[in-house]
This record gives structure tokens, C-alpha cells and sequence, in this order.
């Protein structure tokens, strides 16, 4: 296999430009790290990369092509991924801030995982979207083209995620600091509930 240096160029300035375009994924490590700290924004991130890593090889299997022919079945998944997310904002709103519990373990980072790689899972615009954007960087005459798909959708997820890690660090360092007192910790549990809320309504009603 070998990839022409221009067209991994082209694919790196194009990668770059769509992972530091503010969207889903950066706005929940927003949130999860304004309320709980750097450690869940780190975990979230993560979780974020495993699900996109999931998308990837479904892509590979050509589930992508599924969802396209079968609307209702796209429709059910971003449905359940709404619901999940208010979910989130309600518990948001409702656990211990950081001020009131004293450190963040009321948020642990395999929650944070785990709901960062489920919200990926259930948005299937991802996949679609992974199904459109990689396949024309592909070329069958460099040989072995689902080890290149695997290789630009790789490229593409450790962008997505050394940005997402930046986000959580700088949210999460601006929202220890004023968490410390109860009103703004008040504050911050309302805007992670917001942002969730925003997502949820985002992957509901948005047409793909």
C-alpha cells in the first residue's frame, strides 16, 4: 500500500479544518468538562475516539449503505441518541458539582467513557458522514484500499480526539476555578445541562 504525499496533504488540511469545526462531539467534552473537571473531559474524549473507531469499521462492513436505504432504522438511532442526551442533561442538573462533592470522583472517568462513546455510537450522521468524506481519498491503483480507509479514518479519529483533549483541559482548568463556589457551580451544572439539551435537539431535528 502507499499513499501519494499530496493526497495525504490534501486529507490532513481537510481533516484539520472539520475537527476544529465546533461540533457534537467537542461541545459534550465541553460540558462534561466545565462540570466535572479535566479528568471526565479526558475520559469523554476517549470515548468519543472509541465510538468513531466503531463507526470506522462499520463503515467498513458497509452499514453506512444500510442506513441510507433504510430511513426509519436512522431515524430510530438519533432518536435514541436524543433521549440519551437529555438524559445526561438531567443527571447534569441534578449530581454533586465539583465544589460540593470536594474532587470529581462523583463523576468517574469510566462514566464519562462510557457515555462519550455511547453518544458517538448513536448518532449515525457519523457514520454517514465517514462513508462520504473518506471513500474519494481512497485509491484502489496504490493497492489494498480498506487498509487506506482504515489508515485516513485513523488520521482523522487522532485529530478529532488530540483537539477534543484540548478542549477538555482548557474547559476544565476555567471551570475548577470558579467552581469553588456553589453559585457558580450551580452555573455550570445549568450550562452542561444546556449544551446537552442543544445536542439532543441538534441530532433530533436536524435533517441529515
Amino acid at each position: 500500500m502507499h499513499i501519494a504525499t499530496a493526497d495525504l496533504l490534501i486529507f490532513l488540511t481537510a481533516a484539520l479544518t472539520l475537527n476544529l469545526t465546533p461540533g457534537n462531539d467537542m461541545m459534550f467534552v465541553l460540558g462534561q468538562s466545565l462540570k466535572s473537571g479535566f479528568r471526565v473531559g479526558l475520559a469523554a474524549s476517549l470515548g468519543i475516539a472509541t465510538g468513531s473507531l466503531i463507526h470506522l469499521l462499520l463503515v467498513a462492513l458497509g452499514v453506512a449503505v444500510i442506513l441510507n436505504q433504510h430511513p426509519m432504522l436512522f431515524d430510530a438511532i438519533r432518536y435514541a441518541g436524543a433521549a440519551y442526551l437529555v438524559w445526561l442533561a438531567w443527571k447534569a442538573l441534578t449530581s454533586p458539582s465539583i465544589s460540593q462533592s470536594g474532587d470529581t470522583k462523583h463523576r468517574t472517568a469510566y462514566a464519562a467513557w462510557r457515555d462519550g462513546a455511547i453518544v458517538n455510537l448513536l448518532n449515525p450522521k457519523i457514520i454517514v458522514f465517514m462513508f462520504a468524506f473518506l471513500p474519494p481519498f481512497i485509491r484502489p491503483e496504490s493497492g489494498m484500499p480498506l487498509l487506506q480507509l482504515f489508515v485516513f479514518g485513523l488520521i482523522f479519529n487522532v485529530g478529532g480526539t488530540l483537539i477534543n483533549i484540548v478542549v477538555a483541559a482548557s474547559a476544565g482548568k476555567f471551570g475548577a476555578l470558579l467552581s469553588r463556589s456553589d453559585a457558580a457551580a450551580r452555573w455550570f451544572g445549568r450550562v452542561s445541562a444546556g449544551l446537552f439539551v442543544m445536542l439532543a435537539a441538534r441530532l433530533a431535528f436536524e435533517k441529515h
